[in-house]
């Protein structure tokens, strides 16, 4: 795949890059490990003071770094200044609260009383160069949730970004240096996929962390593997929407539409199956089914655009399979289920696909255990709670999960038994940087965000004081 900005409202490629050399990656590799060196040891207000002049730039970039996100992968506009303002968010959470998280730990004294210490304690040490290996849907966003926390731990950063997001990359390796960073604190590197296996081999990286698909993941877990190499990965994800009768109908959904239709669908933690108890399920369909229909889909760069394109030919061409696969399996279409007709002659060759809302769907249908990665929304009807949690149990994801229910018992129930990472009630999900995020199964393993998340990359080490 080639390195370019592709827009992929209007298809075309925009602008070009040539990949690192292999020498060139040498140096920078170089470069990470002669930092690390120095930066280890900087205080923790030194590494916060950097990072708030980070989030002081990016909030000035704001309105140019958005307008280079939705030129590269294609979300609107508003969205993309959302994201930046999120990033700043974070990056001044963990300014503020790393050298809290990373506090030196005191075993009890009772707990210690036969181990012969005077004294222990339990101190975290940052590992060295981190490899990021990110994703295009959320590219600013995605790299930020890793960055931050690994540069308060005092750790340095190489990331490999998606291809079709060259701009973004850079500048966000920009914006590190511009803020005061030593220039191999963070640093991008330009190189295709088949450039991650060296990299992650060489002994001047310490780790790796991957947001991207399960095929992905299971490539970099095992060259990390045969490297014993600690690694974080957030996967892909098919979250449950479950809606029982107690639920405010109108507001699951309305919220069901934000929560399938944000970012054209792109999003591992996207709500995608709908799963309804059949007292409130016609109620729930037919209003669900209205909001998707009135979703404008169109430029994004225009104000008013809610859902724009998809980031490219091949996710699009994979979307549509499952829709045909699951129409021809006998699913009924209630809205959406093609390409948008009647936009601008500009957008012609751009990847549009509807909002599109499937019932009737069953296990034979490759859209039920597959990841739907754009607006295509599936709903299930239940009888009861025990169906509603073996329904949204039946994938081989478990990111999160959003359930729409007013009953303490019921509550409990999905908290005790869904299998996901995450359990939403009566709200959407959504990351932050004081909350654990990451998932189960398919969906990967360890955390991100929270301490949970800086603690990753961290070496948890036992100090021993004898008598």
């Amino acid at each position: 795949m080639p390195i370019a900005t592709v827009n992929p409202a209007t298809g075309e490629t925009e602008r070009t890059f040539e990949p690192l050399t292999p020498g060139e990656v040498e140096e920078r590799l170089n470069r990470a490990a002669a930092a690390f060196e120095r930066y280890r040891t900087t205080p923790f207000a030194d590494r916060a003071a950097l990072l708030h002049r980070a989030a002081d730039l990016l909030d000035e970039d704001t309105d140019t770094v958005a307008r280079t996100v939705t030129t590269e992968m294609g979300k609107p506009l508003a969205a993309a200044r959302a994201e930046a303002g999120k990033c700043a968010k974070a990056m001044r959470w963990y300014a503020d609260h790393a050298e809290g998280l990373l506090a030196d730990e005191h075993p009890d004294d009772g707990d210690m009383r036969d181990s012969g210490a005077a004294r222990v304690l339990v101190r975290y040490r940052p590992m060295g160069a981190v490899l990021a290996v990110m994703p295009w849907n959320f590219p600013l966003w995605q790299v930020v949730r890793f960055a931050a926390p690994a540069l308060m731990a005092g750790n340095v950063g190489l990331l490999k970004h998606a291809s079709n997001v060259p701009q973004t990359a850079l500048y966000l390796a920009d914006l590190f240096r511009r803020a005061g960073f030593d220039q191999g604190c963070f640093q991008t590197l330009l190189v295709g996929s088949g450039a991650v296996e060296g990299i992650l081999r060489d002994p001047r990286v310490a780790a790796a962390t991957l947001t991207g698909s399960e095929g992905a993941g299971r490539a970099v877990a095992a060259v990390a593997g045969d490297e014993i190499k600690k690694t974080v990965l957030e996967l892909g994800g098919s979250d449950p929407f479950v809606v029982m009768p107690s639920a405010d109908v109108d507001a699951a959904a309305r919220t069901a539409v934000t929560a399938r239709a944000q970012n054209a669908g792109q999003s591992c933690i996207a709500a995608k199956r709908f799963i309804v108890h059949t007292e409130v399920y016609d109620a729930f369909l037919e209003r669900f089914s209205a909001g998707m229909r009135e979703l404008t889909v169109g430029d994004p760069m225009a104000e008013g655009t809610d859902v724009g394109p998809l980031s490219g030919a091949q996710g699009r061409a994979d979307l549509e399979e499952l829709v045909e696969d699951a129409v021809r399996r006998g699913a009924r279409t209630h809205c959406g289920g093609q390409r948008p007709k009647g936009l601008d002659q500009g957008l012609a060759d751009g990847f549009f696909y509807e909002p599109t809302v499937l019932s009737g769907i069953t296990p034979e249908m490759r859209i039920h255990y597959e990841e739907t990665f754009g607006p295509v929304a599936t709903v299930y009807r239940v009888a009861d709670l025990d169906e509603a949690v073996s329904v949204a149990n039946d994938t081989p994801f478990g990111l999160s999960s959003n359930v729409w229910t007013g009953d303490a018992a019921e509550q409990e129930r999905f908290v005790r038994d869904l299998q996901a990472g995450g359990v939403f009630f009566n709200g959407m999900t959504a990351s932050h940087p004081a909350f654990p995020f990451g998932g189960v199964k398919r969906s990967g393993y360890g955390r991100e965000l929270s301490g949970h998340g800086i603690k990753e990359f961290c070496n948890a080490t036992t100090v021993w004081f004898g008598a």
